[in-house]
């Protein structure tokens, strides 16, 4: 027999149930409003009380009215936002289940998938689905079983909003991970999305990429030419995470495809080329007509008016060229972090493709990356300076990799804990290509100074006498390094970076139109010549893969 204070209880419950069926939208909207407030936090224990062990049949309601009103929207986040109280609560596997059981799952992937909802009644719904995953691998296998992986994935690909991309990005990092009988299925959802038209959702499809790769450890075959086709991005931050994937793949069973397409996209097709050409000079051609026509301040030889400042990044902008200078990039990044993939480039014609993009007239970038890059290639190997010295002719060689010293009377701040390496030396230290570099003079040998980017001058006198304290050692540095007359070191300077700038059209047709070709060079001297020049000998396992490509050229060639 219940007690008078229970039954006070159970009346109160009976008479809000009894409030919330007769309440229309603006009614609904006041309780819903209440209770988010008054139970955000909770646990189901305290839930139960709060609704006298009666808190399932509010959930009913709440899934309830759900089901019947998401088309039309009506207090759809508040809605959500309260089922996810009783979601979200500890030890709330009992509303979790009831949940489910009512078809909860397939109502959250619908509400994704429906453009006139709003982006906050989705964003909540995804949040939604984040609780379900994280409560276990049973429930990642049921939102994959309702075509979730899709659903969410074209969700992702659509949204507008970025917060609300990102937690799209935490679902399937969730929905990756400890999802063995899908992980899979989220893998190919991930890939599918790269060709997607939203840059945001390219950054975060190649952020869990690399994640789920790792988790799988095998690749898929449309993996390599999905990743190439986004270098073609005008996005930094996707082209970041682009190379950064490049980086993991190399490390599959897709790496020898991965370099081949990368030294591929650095000589854009002709077939390609013409045709996009065709269509600008199309689009001119129209234009000149309307200006003749009307004479408006429209540039015949630019297609567009002439205020525009987008006019002339319009052939920079092809994708085929971001694509060239992406892959410059990539290979760049590459070689410096792994010597044997620097070696199998050389086999796949590297650096003919690298001077066939330094000479690119119609993309600035592609040239200056393809300069730094092939400038890495030319100091770690002695047979490609040569090659490359023969192919450009010894002016422009000279003009590629050494510049005129500069006049040291820059200034710049060198931090404390560098100064003890600067003994009794007057040098310039040149940073354009952020390596390290020899410097004579310093202390009573030569030896190699680490300087990072960006490039500073200095001149350091006679090291200052021992101080009394940290602030006069300070004072004393400072003093050290203010600008003072005397002749620059001689030191080399690389000019790879700027070369494009002063290259003319007939420096860039040599380049463009180079013959090089160190792979034959490799094939003549045999490969153990090379790699006892270079670096010594390699273990067998190594100069059996180098073998690989040799071969392969030989029949290519044949």
């Amino acid at each position: 027999m219940t007690s008078i204070k229970e039954q006070a209880a159970i009346s109160r419950l009976l008479s809000f149930l009894q409030e919330w069926d007769n309440a229309g939208k603006v009614a609904r909207s006041h309780i819903l409003d209440k209770f988010i407030e008054t139970n955000q936090g909770k646990t189901a224990p305290e839930l139960e009380q709060e609704f006298s062990q009666g808190a399932s049949l509010f959930l009913v309601r709440l899934t309830t009215s759900l089901r019947i009103t998401y088309v039309t929207d009506s207090c759809l986040e508040k809605l959500l936002r309260s089922i996810g109280i009783f979601l979200s609560a500890v030890s709330s596997n009992r509303y979790l289940i009831e949940f489910l059981e009512v078809g909860g799952v397939l109502t959250l992937l619908e509400i994704l998938g429906l453009e006139k909802i709003k982006e906050e009644a989705k964003k909540e719904s995804v949040r939604l689905l984040q609780v379900i995953a994280n409560s276990g691998r049973t429930y990642k296998e049921l939102i994959c079983e309702s075509y979730g992986v899709r659903s969410i994935a074209e969700f992702l690909a659509k949204s507008k909003s970025e917060e609300t991309q990102e937690e799209v990005q935490v679902l399937l990092d969730s929905l990756v991970h400890g999802n063995p009988k899908y992980q899979n299925q989220v893998y190919k959802g991930l890939i599918a999305l790269l060709p997607c038209e939203s840059p945001k959702a390219q950054q975060l499809s190649l952020q869990t990429l690399r994640t789920a790769q790792s988790i799988i450890g095998t690749t898929h075959p449309s993996i390599v030419d999905c990743v190439l086709k986004v270098l073609g991005t005008m996005h930094l931050e996707v082209q970041y995470e682009a190379i950064e994937l490049i980086k993991d793949l190399v490390g599959y069973d897709v790496r020898q495809a991965l370099l081949k397409g990368l030294v591929a996209l650095l000589i854009p097709s002709v077939k390609e080329t013409s045709k996009l050409q065709a269509k600008i000079l199309s689009g001119r051609d129209l234009l000149r007509w309307g200006c003749l026509g009307q004479g408006r301040g429209v540039s015949c030889l630019t297609a567009a008016p002439s205020s525009d400042p987008s006019v002339l990044q319009l052939a920079p902008s092809l994708p085929m060229f971001l694509q060239q200078a992406a892959a410059a990039k990539a290979i760049g990044v590459l070689a410096r972090n792994d010597m044997s993939i620097a070696e199998e480039l050389l086999y796949l014609h590297v650096v003919h493709g690298l001077m066939a993009a330094m000479g690119n007239m119609d993309h600035s970038n592609s040239q200056r990356l393809a300069s730094l890059t092939l400038e890495c290639f030319v100091q770690m190997f002695p047979l490609v300076a040569e090659h490359v010295r023969k192919g450009m002719g010894e002016e422009l060689y000279q003009l590629f990799l050494v510049s005129a010293p500069s006049d040291g009377d820059s200034d710049s701040v060198v931090p404390l804990h560098t100064v003890p390496i600067l003994e009794r030396s007057t040098c310039r230290v040149d940073l354009a290509t952020s390596c390290r570099r020899d410097c004579s003079g310093l202390g009573s040998s030569t030896r190699h100074l680490p300087v990072p980017f960006p490039a500073l001058s200095v001149r350091l006198p006679t090291r200052p006498p021992p101080a009394t304290s940290l602030c006069q050692a300070q004072l004393q540095v400072q003093t050290a390094l203010a600008p003072q007359p005397g002749p620059p070191c001689s030191c080399p300077q690389s000019n790879a970076e700027d070369l494009y700038m002063k290259l003319d059209s007939i420096q860039a047709d040599i380049l463009a139109a180079n013959k090089v070709n160190v792979t034959k060079a490799l094939r003549l001297h045999g490969s153990s010549y090379n790699m006892n020049i270079f670096y010594g000998s390699h273990d067998s396992a190594q100069m059996a893969y180098l073998t690989h490509f040799e071969k392969e050229d030989v029949e290519s060639k044949e």
